[in-house]
C-alpha cells in the first residue's frame, strides 16, 4: 500500500487525537486582533475555511500565497490552510525592504499577498492580484465557514512551500520544498528532539524562516501546545516559559545570548530549569555559551545544522549518555560540533572540503532557476557551500563557509548584495563585504571600502546608504577604508584572505 505523505496529515492527527486541547496561544500584544487560545479542532476548522476562501478567490491548487508576517496564529494556521489544500505558501522575511519583498512576490508569481498590519505603510507599493492586511476584516473575507473546500488529492512530490533564501547571488533564490520534504523533516526532527504531547513549544524562531524549521508541522502532529511570541526579547522569553510551562524552543545564537543576558537580572529561580530544551542553529556558538546555557539556565542545549534547502535538518548534536560524566567544559566542546547525521541523511565531503548531503529532505529545486538547481544537485549530492570535516565518530564539524554568505543573528546575508548597494554610492571605487566575529550576533557585517579620488564619504554615511536600500540587518555595522584591495592575477578578490586577520585566534572561520 502506498499512501502519499502530506502536510494535512499533521493537522488531521491533531484534530482527531487532541481536538479539545489548546493548539496555539496567539500573541496577545499585536496590531491585529489576537485569536487568543485556539483548540486544535478550531485550527482544523480555520484551515478548512481558509482553503474554501482561496477557492472563492479563484486561487487554484498549485498557485502561490505569499505571507509577510511576524509570528502569529494566522501564519501558523496558514501552513495547513494553504499547503494542506494543495496551494503553495511563500512565507516572506518581514525584515526585508519593500523592493526585496516586491521581487519575491513577483518572482514567485504569488496570486495572494497577506501582510502584517505593522507593515501596511512599508508595503503600500507592493502589488498583487489579491492583497489583504491580516486582521479581523480580512478574516471575514479569507475564511469561508459556509462552504466545503475543493478536495485535493495529496501528492507528496508537489511543492508545499517556496522559501526564499539569500545566496551568493544578489537576488534570493526560491527553495522548492515538497510535502515529502516537510513530512520527513518534521517527523525526524520531532523524533531526535524527543517531542511528546507533554511538551509546550515557544515560537521564538520566525515562522518564515525555513517554515519555522518545520516545527509548526511536527508540533501540531504531536498535539503540542504552541505559544506564539511575536517579537524576540530575552526577558519576555523567560516570562513565557514561566507562564506557559514551555519545555522546548528553537533559536539562533543571538536569541540564546539575549536570554542569558536577561537571566542575569531575573529575580528568583530561572524558569524551566531541568525542563527546557533549546535547539540552536544558524552558526555554532562559543563553547562558553553552551556551558552557560547548561549551568546558568539549567536548560538542555541541542545543536542542529542544516539549510533552507534541506528543510532544514541534516545533523543533530544532543548530549548522550557517554558524555554524562564529562566535565561541563568538555561536554560543551562536543556540543559545539554540528552533530551526527539525522535519520535518513548521508554526509560526505568533496575533495575541496565542501560538505555534501543526500536525503529526502533536500529541496526539489530552485523556483524557475534550472541552472542553479543543476549546479547545487550535481552528481546526486546536495552541495551545502560550507566547508567541514567528518570525524571518526561520524560527527560533522563546520570549519568555514565556501559561499560568501554572512550569517548574522541567524539570518543569511549575501555579501554580493550588500556590495552592489555600496557600489551604487558615487564615491565608492572598490568594496568587499565580509563577516567578522561578533559576541552578540555570531557574525556581523564589515565593509572594506576604497573611495574614489577625492571621495569624502564617511563610515556612517555609507552605513545609512545601505539602510535606506536594504533591510537594516543587512547593512554593515562597520566600514574600514583602504587604499586598495588585494586581488589575484585574474582580478578576483580572495575574501578568505581578507577575513583572516579578523578571525585570528578562532579555530573556525564562522562564529
Amino acid at each position: 500500500m502506498f499512501v502519499p505523505l502530506g502536510v494535512r496529515d499533521f493537522i488531521d492527527r491533531a484534530v482527531t487525537a487532541y481536538g479539545e486541547r489548546t493548539g496555539v496561544v496567539d500573541e496577545p500584544d499585536q496590531p491585529a486582533e489576537s485569536w487568543g487560545a485556539v483548540t486544535y479542532r478550531r485550527m482544523g476548522e480555520l484551515a478548512a475555511a481558509q482553503a474554501a476562501g482561496l477557492d472563492a478567490l479563484g486561487v487554484a491548487q498549485g498557485e502561490r500565497v505569499a505571507i509577510v508576517s511576524h509570528n502569529s496564529a494566522r501564519l501558523l494556521t496558514s501552513f495547513f490552510g494553504v499547503c494542506g489544500s494543495g496551494r503553495v505558501i511563500v512565507p516572506v522575511n518581514f525584515r526585508l525592504s519593500a523592493d526585496e519583498i516586491a521581487y519575491i512576490v513577483e518572482h514567485s508569481e504569488a496570486k495572494v499577498l497577506l501582510i502584517d498590519p505593522e507593515l501596511t505603510d512599508h508595503l503600500a507599493g507592493v502589488e498583487c492580484e489579491h492583497k489583504f492586511v491580516l486582521g479581523s476584516e480580512s478574516d471575514a473575507q479569507l475564511y469561508r465557514f459556509d462552504a466545503e473546500p475543493e478536495p485535493w488529492e495529496p501528492d507528496e512530490n508537489a511543492i508545499a512551500a517556496i522559501n526564499y533564501t539569500s545566496g551568493t547571488t544578489a537576488r534570493p533564490k526560491g527553495v522548492e520544498i515538497t510535502h515529502r520534504n516537510i513530512w520527513i523533516n518534521a517527523t525526524t526532527f520531532a523524533l531526535h528532539a524527543g517531542v511528546t504531547d507533554r511538551d509546550v513549544y515557544l515560537h521564538t524562531l520566525p515562522m518564515f524562516h525555513a517554515n519555522g524549521w518545520g516545527m509548526p508541522f511536527g508540533m501540531t502532529g504531536m498535539g503540542v501546545e504552541q505559544v506564539v511570541l511575536r517579537k524576540v526579547d530575552g526577558a519576555e522569553i523567560l516570562r513565557r516559559v514561566e507562564q506557559h510551562g514551555v519545555t522546548v524552543m528553537c533559536a539562533a545564537p543571538a536569541v540564546v545570548n539575549a536570554v542569558l543576558a536577561a537571566a542575569e537580572d531575573w529575580d528568583g529561580e530561572i524558569p524551566g530549569r531541568d525542563k527546557v530544551r533549546i535547539i540552536v542553529a544558524g552558526a555554532p556558538p562559543p563553547t562558553k555559551t553552551v556551558e552557560r546555557v547548561q549551568s546558568e539556565l539549567g536548560w538542555e542545549f541541542i545543536q542542529i545544522y542544516g539549510l533552507t534547502e534541506t528543510s532544514p535538518l541534516l545533523t543533530i548534536n544532543r548530549s548522550r549518555s557517554e558524555w554524562d560524566d564529562l566535565p561541563p567544559a568538555q561536554r560543551a566542546e562536543k556540543l559545539v560540533r554540528a552533530g551526527a547525521p539525522a535519520l535518513g541523511v548521508r554526509l560526505s565531503t568533496s575533495n575541496t572540503g565542501e560538505v555534501l548531503a543526500r536525503s529526502n529532505v533536500v529541496l526539489r529545486g530552485y523556483w524557475q532557476q534550472p541552472e542553479e538547481t543543476a549546479a547545487v544537485l550535481q552528481g546526486g549530492w546536495f552541495r551545502t557551500g560550507d566547508g567541514g570535516t567528518i570525524g571518526e565518530d561520524g560527527y560533522l564539524s563546520i570549519s568555514d563557509r565556501k559561499k560568501d554568505v554572512i550569517i548574522t543573528g541567524g539570518e543569511n546575508v549575501s555579501s554580493i548584495e550588500v556590495e552592489d548597494v555600496l557600489f551604487s554610492h558615487a564615491e565608492v571605487e572598490e568594496v568587499a563585504v565580509i563577516g567578522v566575529p561578533d559576541e552578540k550576533w555570531g557574525e556581523t557585517i564589515k565593509a572594506l571600502v576604497v573611495l574614489t579620488d577625492g571621495g569624502q564619504a564617511t563610515e556612517q554615511e555609507l552605513i545609512e546608504h545601505c539602510k535606506q536600500r536594504l533591510a537594516r540587518y543587512k547593512a554593515p555595522t562597520s566600514v574600514e577604508f583602504r587604499t586598495s584591495l588585494a586581488r589575484t592575477a585574474t582580478g578576483k578578490l580572495q575574501k578568505f584572505k581578507l577575513r583572516d586577520q579578523y578571525w585570528t585566534g578562532h579555530t573556525r572561520k564562522i562564529n
